[in-house]
């Protein structure tokens, strides 16, 4: 971890807890399973993010989950999920699923294909009431807007045609051409953090960023970001 006078964290890939199951090939940027570390227990309410790889036909069995909002954002192949309020489906890149755990839930996830590896992020975030009914939806943009350099995939309220979770989190996708440029405003109280997918980018013209690799702030102003090649990458707007 790399800590600047802009107050700016950057958070590296390789630095992220690693656990190879065979089946599962997983990198934790916070503590998680068999990953334990004291000084990385989340962000914010930003408690999870994992980058699992499942093998063809593998997955998680149904296995519970409570007072938790969890967010599935696919990168490569199909997810199927099924879970014990009759909810059953698959999801594939430019998809995500939202499911808030409230007072119980219990769910499985399994890679859909019987010859291609599901890449994918699994979010958690600490929701802002618990005991609540659980829900789940599955989202993806309408398509006009399916090409944007920035779009809301989640927030509290569902305004922009987002998927909705229990917490004052904005969670957009953000994808960039070589050359292009985007700006970040960051108000006052609130955290930002920023995961790099893949590519390459320049961040607020002095920190470099790989696939990987995330950058985090708790200091109102703006994260410039210019991408220095094909560039995919989340960004969490925390309370």
């Amino acid at each position: 971890m790399e800590t600047t006078k802009q107050q700016i964290q950057v958070w590296r890939s390789e630095e992220r807890g690693h656990e190879n199951h065979g089946w599962l090939n997983a990198r934790h940027s916070f503590s998680f399973g068999n990953y334990y570390n004291p000084a990385r227990m989340g962000f914010r309410s930003l408690r999870v993010i994992n980058q699992d790889i499942i093998a063809p036909g593998m997955g998680f069995g149904m296995h519970p989950h409570r007072n938790m909002e969890i967010f599935t954002y696919m990168l490569d192949g199909v997810l199927a999920h099924k879970d014990s309020m009759g909810n059953e489906g698959a999801i594939r890149p430019g998809q995500i699923q939202v499911m808030s755990a409230g007072k119980g839930v219990q769910h499985s996830e399994f890679n859909g294909s019987a010859d291609q590896e599901a890449s994918l992020l699994q979010i958690w975030l600490l929701p802002n009431e618990e005991g609540t009914e659980p829900s789940y939806t599955e989202w993806e943009p309408s398509a006009e807007h399916a090409n944007d350099k920035l779009t809301l995939l989640i927030s509290p309220d569902g305004r922009q045609g987002s998927a909705t979770i229990r917490q004052d989190a904005f969670i957009y996708s953000i994808k960039l051409d070589a050359g292009e440029s985007l700006e970040l405003p960051v108000a006052l109280g609130r955290g930002a953090w920023l995961q790099l997918v893949c590519g390459e980018l320049e961040l607020n013209g002095n920190h470099q960023l790989s696939a990987g690799d995330a950058a985090s702030t708790e200091d109102a102003g703006t994260l410039t970001i210019s991408a220095k090649s094909e560039v995919e990458a989340l960004f969490f707007d925390l309370n």
